[in-house]
């Protein structure tokens, strides 16, 4: 099950750090406790047409929960952002997003770098829809449980996800990306489980060296009504470009539709907090305006 655990949550920022490059379970019973905040709403004056109160909550951020899934080996640790409303709506399912963090960081980097703030200015301001945000901690990658952390987050962390959370469980609600190893593994299961994800973000993509020599097949293996939308970044002085040169001309010379964007920077923090607003952005465009009913 999955089972709460205490988060504190640090927003300090680090910038200028360095970050490196880089079984089918059944369904858990997921049980969380979570913390329903106290609304309040105005009332107005009757009118001969009523005007509907707007929820409170829509001026308020979201939240944030940290979870473990202990039927995994080892325990799957996993930050969750849920946006403002989402305990006032229960009647709505909204898209989700799966962001990974790089190589020697944990499940709160993205937190860090601002990107529940970001998402809160946005869904709150009316930019973008509702939608929930996955952080799932890779912090044993030099260990020898690492590679198992794509089948830990397909089987059994998105099960887990769904069935405890109201997510709309399809492909077309349903995004990955990451940063540097990160973005290796939303490579790998994006292309891979292609019929899972329906958005890819590759950021400061490392590609592992055991996934070069079949990108090829792996992309030939997509259907072409089932390319998902996808987008690359790096900086100009990122040792990774050559590769991400490589892989972009792959891209374009099979035709698949994407975005490429090459700006001023390194490998590091500096240069994804930078680009977080740009990255929901991006992703949130994917779904329309308002969740669908359940």
């Amino acid at each position: 099950m999955i089972r709460p655990r205490l988060f504190l949550l640090v927003l300090p920022f680090f910038a200028g750090l360095w970050a490196c490059t880089p079984q089918t379970a059944p369904t858990p019973t997921a049980t969380i406790t979570a913390v329903t905040p106290t609304t309040t709403a105005t009332a107005l004056p009757p009118t001969d047409t009523p005007t509907p109160t707007p929820l409170a909550c829509l001026t308020q951020p979201g939240r944030i929960e940290q979870g473990t899934l202990d039927e995994t080996n080892p325990p799957q640790q996993f930050i969750i952002y849920l946006p403002p409303c989402y305990d006032e709506r229960p009647d709505l399912r909204y898209p989700v997003l799966y962001l990974l963090h790089g190589q020697t960081y944990n499940d709160d980097q993205w937190v860090r770098l601002g990107a529940v703030q970001v998402a809160d200015r946005l869904i709150t301001g009316g930019d973008a829809e509702p939608f929930l945000i996955v952080f799932p901690d890779d912090r044993y990658w030099n260990l020898q449980s690492g590679p198992g952390f794509g089948a830990r987050l397909v089987d059994a962390l998105i099960p887990a996800i769904d069935a405890q959370y109201r997510t709309l469980a399809d492909r077309d609600h349903r995004a990955i990306g990451g940063m540097s190893r990160g973005a290796g593994w939303a490579l790998r299961l994006g292309l891979q489980r292609w019929d899972l994800f329906g958005t890819i973000g590759l950021h400061s993509l490392a590609v592992f060296a055991d996934d070069r020599p079949f990108l090829e097949d792996w992309l030939g293996l997509i259907p072409p009504d089932s390319w998902p939308r996808l987008f690359l970044d790096m900086g100009d002085n990122d040792s990774e470009l050559g590769f991400n040169l490589k892989f972009e001309g792959m891209l374009t010379e099979a035709g698949i539709p994407h975005e490429w964007y090459l700006y001023p920077g390194a490998h590091d923090e500096q240069y994804w907090s930078a680009h977080v607003e740009e990255y929901l952005r991006w992703y949130a465009a994917g779904w329309g305006a308002e969740p669908p009913e359940p």
